[in-house]
């Protein structure tokens, strides 16, 4: 059975995208802000689906339902690899248009594995990172 490692943060992401990650489809996080984060990362699928149009248009062109995409659980892990500035070019790995890309990151993920089934946090999210299994500042040896 598998045992969440405490020490793992929790990256939150919003369905279509939690969903397009875990299938190897969406392998760019795109993000306002640039991380240092490298590693193993848990994804969380926010309780909330994304509102963007792209998302919409993603879900369909990939033959998702919307309404049965796990929400507000653990789904997986990936491996975030790199970060950079996102480019036009990034427009296909981070299933968006090009225009949403202006003035964001590239977050490279790869190594996607699902967890069957998801699992509960037992800490809610407090913004985009989070340890979901441990308080924050509370290290875990």
């Amino acid at each position: 059975m598998f045992t969440p490692d405490p020490n793992i943060i929790a990256l939150s992401v919003r369905q279509p995208w939690a969903e397009l990650i875990l299938r190897g489809i969406k392998t760019i996080e795109v993000r306002s802000l640039d991380t240092q984060v490298r590693g193993a990362i848990y994804i969380y699928a926010s309780k909330k689906l994304s509102d963007l149009p792209a998302a919409t248009v993603a879900a369909r062109q990939h033959d998702l339902d919307l309404d049965t995409l796990p929400c507000g659980l653990l789904v997986g892990s990936v491996d975030l690899h790199a970060t950079r500035p996102a480019t036009a070019a990034d427009a296909a790995a981070a299933c968006v248009p090009a225009t949403v890309l202006r003035q964001h990151y590239a977050w490279q993920i790869r190594d996607p594995q699902r967890f069957t089934p998801p699992l509960a946090v037992r800490f809610l999210p407090y913004g985009v990172w989070f340890y979901p299994f441990r308080r924050r500042g509370q290290s875990q040896a």
